[in-house]
């Protein structure tokens, strides 16, 4: 069982948030889903909390109502091991939502996410610091990361 569970608070898209990320990623499956009953407080046979699966990482979602909205100082931070898996998330991710710089983007649903290559990190950590400014200066000026580029830098 996992100690920590990111719990997400939807207004009223928790299911449609949960069924989407789940068609994006691999390794991934919906779990518990427990609706409203005739009590309410939301519509009867709405999401009222579910569990998901992201990489085997666990996660619960609330439709919670409209109090509380996404904020970028908490963001889901995905680690790709090539450009066509950047590619790839960058564009299901951010579809209907809105790019940002350095690789983060907002969803659909106004989540935060940062789909990062896992060579931007041993780019930045190169001993040569001329280098590793170079990389940092080219990401800086990127939304999408893009790894050929950094290499280049």
């Amino acid at each position: 069982m996992q100690k920590i569970t990111p719990f997400l608070w939807f207004n009223d898209n928790a299911e449609d948030a949960m069924n989407f990320y789940v068609s994006i990623f691999k390794n991934s499956k919906v779990g518990r889903v427990t609706r409203y009953g005739d009590a309410g407080p939301g519509p009867k046979g709405q999401v009222m909390s579910a569990t998901f699966t992201l990489e085997g990482q666990e996660f619960m979602a609330l439709n919670g109502g409209p109090l509380f909205s996404f904020t970028p100082a908490i963001s889901l931070f995905v680690s790709c091991e090539t450009q066509d898996e950047v590619d790839e998330l960058w564009n299901k991710l951010s579809a209907g939502g809105q790019k940002e710089r350095c690789g983060w983007l907002k969803d659909k649903y106004g989540l935060s996410w940062q789909i990062i290559p896992t060579a931007l990190g041993k780019l930045l950590a190169d001993k040569d610091a001329g280098k590793s400014q170079r990389v940092m200066q080219a990401m800086l000026k990127m939304d999408k990361i893009e790894i050929e580029q950094l290499q280049e830098a």
